[in-house]
């Protein structure tokens, strides 16, 4: 919102009557289906990028600046007309190194305008004092939509920083003479220490959690949202968690043997939800969430968990959590992309790591010489092998 709003004000700061023209941007919806099958076609590499590119430049920017528009409306509109597609968050990712390096030169341009002086840095300072202020209101009314204190404060941490959009609007201001120098260089500061900040807080933010717990949780509410409250493995023998390609493939092979034994755990409910309709044995919970692990029951009937999150950084906190349960007797087998990644695993007693692109080879020769096996015995000219 901070941005849509920034944005906005970028436009009519501007100053300027739209060409009689801009009425037909109002059609800009009809063409989605041809931007939506461009980007089917521009697959996943360079072409991905490319494409990101020309959407902002040209089809956002550089048609709404010819009819009299501001630039950057025409990039977000641009954007949003993307962004219910299934590749725009893969699209988003390619973006976001030239998106962060961009930033960078823009906090250069602000800084090549002059150097900040001991009361800017006090001001700053005030401001960022502020940021408990955002924090606290943010935690407050995460809370009044039923979600769990621990959620509630992350959310906060996250929103905490104030936003780069925020220096862009102050930049325009000071070109339009609406504010000074000064104040373009306090904000400056202020931006990049609330950045600070937040990382802070967010690197900290479970610790801040488990010392705060109690307190924090005075404000939740009695009943929670759905797609927040903790759930319960049941009779299950084998956990899945994280049902993604690997993990339903994990899970639907195991299944073969074990049926209604095995079950999963994803943290997006709407996945869970997609799971079920497949008939598969699914449950919502966030191996990420340390509220999770306590108040997960694990009975003696678990005998193996697979942690198979495509993240290593989830799988590890979950290698942890399990490694702190005392007295258990199930097994835990996890995936690695490298090989400091198996390592750690190792490290954090998995009894089991599986190295996926050195498994995925493995695999993929064992699935071609079988096949291959089947084809020899039915073929009437046998190879001497």
């Amino acid at each position: 919102m901070q941005d849509i709003f920034a944005v906005l004000f970028l436009t009519i700061s501007v100053g300027k009557i739209p060409s009689i023209w801009a009425i037909g941007l109002l059609a800009l919806p009809l063409i989605r289906p041809l931007l939506y099958k461009i980007l089917d076609k521009a697959g996943h590499g360079e072409l991905l990028v490319l494409y990101g590119f020309v959407l902002a430049l040209i089809v956002g920017a550089g048609l709404f600046e010819s009819l009299g528009m501001k630039a950057d409306l025409g990039a977000l509109i641009a954007g949003m007309l993307l962004a219910g597609h299934p590749s725009a968050k893969e699209m988003a990712r390619s973006l976001f190194n030239l998106k962060e390096l961009f930033l960078v030169c823009f906090f250069l341009n602000i800084g090549f305008g002059g150097l900040p002086q001991f009361d800017h840095l006090m001001i700053a300072l005030v401001l960022s004092v502020l940021l408990a202020g955002k924090i606290v209101l943010y935690f407050l009314t995460l809370s009044k939509f039923k979600l769990r204190s621990r959620t509630s404060l992350f959310a906060a941490f996250s929103l905490a920083n104030y936003s780069e959009f925020g220096l862009i609007v102050a930049s325009l201001a000071t070109y339009k003479g609406w504010l000074s120098r000064d104040w373009l260089i306090i904000t400056a500061i202020a931006v990049s220490l609330s950045f600070i900040i937040a990382a802070l807080l967010n690197k900290y933010a479970d610790a801040i959690y488990d010392r705060y717990r109690l307190a924090l949780k005075r404000y939740q509410a009695t009943r929670l949202h759905l797609d927040d409250r903790p759930v319960r493995v049941g009779d299950a023998q084998i956990l899945v968690m994280g049902m993604g390609r690997i993990g339903v493939g994990a899970y639907d092979a195991l299944k073969t043997t074990y049926g209604e034994k095995v079950m999963g755990i994803d943290y997006n409910h709407l996945t869970t939800l997609q799971h079920r309709e497949a008939g598969r044995r699914v449950i919502t919970g966030d191996a990420l969430d340390s509220d999770f692990w306590n108040k997960l029951q694990l009975t003696d009937k678990i005998k193996l968990i697979l942690l198979a999150m495509p993240d290593h950084n989830g799988n590890r906190y979950a290698a942890e959590q399990l490694n702190n349960i005392e007295n258990c007797t199930f097994k835990v087998a996890a995936l690695a992309h490298y090989k400091t990644d198996e390592e750690e695993l190792n490290a954090l007693g998995v009894n089991l790591v599986f190295n996926m692109y050195e498994e995925a080879g493995a695999g993929f020769a064992r699935h071609v010489w079988t096949d291959f096996q089947t084809i020899l015995e039915k073929s009437p000219h046998k190879l001497d092998l």
